[in-house]
């Protein structure tokens, strides 16, 4: 009965060891990663385990590989050869193995041929410049999705350092108004004001709360945005490490023309576009390569033997050869297939040339965007940094007004709302103006950083 027992135990140790080890392998993951997340380590966790990019990691790993090849096309190959041919007949002859009415023999060669590309229109050293360029472009696109993921990434990141500050000045006003219904409630009961004014006041602490609700569901569902951006698993718990409040962003910004001329200097996807014609260019002259005639040296050298003939050795050295030759291949009619990759290749140049085209236009669009976008939401913090500093002064007059009494709640609640409209188009103004400026300075070439 123990030894029943002792198998049904092992049994269910081995079902649940899997769970087991990857609850490890979880606890593992938590506990590498940090508790609270900087910008800067979500950018570099980002750019090292997004799927996306390690997808293009490979390619251009793949691209490497096809380099290889390109290179040691130019060197000779070699093939050796071994073939062994058994014989079976009816005929009875005198050299025949068996007395049996059949005869039985065995014949073979050995051998090593080579061959060599001498001459081909050049197509060897253009295939080596393209496998050399699609490498370069293919780390392009790496750096380019890497460009990609950084925008989305502070986006979310400033998002939730906004919802960070809307929760806390929320909490700060629910403090004010639990105080002043503190301070309603003691006057009411007392009769020196009306249930009304006491109700009101209520119901703006109602408010206040039902908007801090709002603001922490926001900043939930931000962090989720960001937490899937930034492809992290259910079970890994985030909170960003930016907590502190942001200075305003400069009024004073880089020139438009400063931008874009670093833009189209150093941004990836100018530069693949540029690469992309060279390519296209080295694929014509392959192309018109094929007009051209091929020269190919091959070489060869083999012995061979027969059981009927003697002894292995004397016929391996009786029969051995060495043949050399050059062979050149002439192109006299191809039924039009060069002159049709000649025209492909010419409208595969047009087409590259056409997309570095479009790819100038659409960065110098999104730059000049980004700039317009910039002094816009700049604009917008100073009249609202003006808008704020007189909604809080009449907001701190209203509230001892009321306190002493010489103010009723309507003209409190309607200042208190003036109030905290000037104070949220204040921090979205900031957050936006601050988020404007740091995808305008990225397409300078500065880093992506909040503080």
């Amino acid at each position: 009965m123990y030894r029943k027992q002792l198998i049904q135990i092992l049994a269910l140790f081995a079902f649940l060891l899997p769970s087991i080890s990857y609850a490890q392998q979880d606890t593992l993951r938590q506990a590498d990663l940090p508790d609270r997340w900087s910008l800067e380590y979500c950018l570099s966790y980002a750019k090292e385990h997004n799927i996306n990019i390690n997808t293009l990691r490979l390619t251009q790993k793949t691209n490497e590989q096809s380099m290889i090849l390109a290179k040691a096309a130019v060197l000779p190959n070699l093939y050796g050869s071994v073939t062994d041919n058994y014989t079976h007949s009816n005929q009875q002859s005198s050299s025949a193995v068996n007395t049996s009415g059949v005869s039985v023999s065995t014949a073979g060669t050995v051998g090593l041929t080579s061959t060599m590309t001498l001459y081909n229109g050049g197509t060897l050293k253009n295939n080596i410049k393209i496998s050399k360029l699609n490498i370069e472009t293919a780390g392009l696109d790496v750096a380019a999705a890497q460009n990609s993921i950084s925008i989305s990434i502070i986006q979310y990141y400033i998002n939730i350092m906004m919802d960070k500050e809307t929760i806390g000045y929320y909490k700060d006003l629910i403090q004010t108004d639990s105080a002043l219904v503190k301070q309603m409630q003691q006057q009411y009961n007392v009769g020196t004001v009306a249930k009304k004014d006491l109700i009101s006041l209520t119901a703006q602490l109602a408010n206040d709360q039902y908007s801090l609700t709002q603001a922490q569901n926001t900043e939930r569902t931000d962090k989720l945005y960001l937490k899937q951006l930034l492809q992290l698993p259910s079970y890994i718990s985030f909170e960003i490490a930016s907590d502190s409040v942001v200075d305003n962003p400069t009024e004073k910004v880089a020139t438009l023309d400063e931008v874009m001329d670093s833009a189209m200097l150093n941004r990836p996807e100018v530069r693949n576009s540029q690469l992309q014609i060279d390519v296209a260019k080295l694929n014509l002259a392959n192309a018109i390569a094929g007009y051209k005639p091929v020269v190919s040296l091959s070489g060869a050298m083999g012995s061979s033997y027969q059981t009927r003939n003697g002894s292995l050795s004397s016929q391996l050295n009786n029969n051995f050869y060495q043949q050399v030759g050059v062979t050149v291949s002439i192109p006299i009619f191809a039924r039009k297939q060069n002159k049709v990759n000649e025209a492909k290749a010419k409208i595969a140049l047009s087409q590259a040339q056409l997309d570095l085209q479009n790819t100038r236009m659409t960065l110098s669009q999104a730059v000049e965007q980004a700039y317009i976008t910039t002094q816009n939401n700049i604009s917008q913090l100073s009249a609202s940094i003006e808008q704020l500093k007189y909604n809080t002064e009449s907001f701190r007059i209203s509230k001892e007004e009321l306190r002493v009494g010489s103010s009723n709640t309507v003209e409190f609640v309607q200042q208190k709302n003036l109030y905290v409209q000037a104070l949220q188009s204040f921090t979205n103004a900031k957050y936006n103006a601050l988020l404007a400026e740091k995808v305008y300075l990225f397409y300078k070439g500065e880093p992506l950083a909040v503080n």
